[in-house]
């Protein structure tokens, strides 16, 4: 199983959702598909939660625009 490793891009607070450049994440993965796109993002919003305690759903950060996902 592929192992993604899911870092945001920027800091700031949006939404009252205060997040800094570099925080990142690993989602293990059924496939090799980003997981940025599998299932709304599901699997990185779920690790992002789980790690530091914030939704990067509600500050709309679930795009690559704002989180890179590399493989390893």
């Amino acid at each position: 199983m592929p192992v993604f490793t899911a870092t945001l891009k920027h800091s700031g607070t949006t939404n009252g959702v205060r997040y800094e450049k570099g925080m990142s994440v690993q989602v293990v993965s059924q496939t090799t598909s980003n997981p940025l796109t599998v299932n709304g993002g599901k699997p990185v919003i779920d690790a992002f939660m789980r790690m530091y305690g914030i939704d990067i759903k509600k500050a709309g950060l679930v795009s690559s625009a704002y989180v890179e996902v590399r493989l390893g």
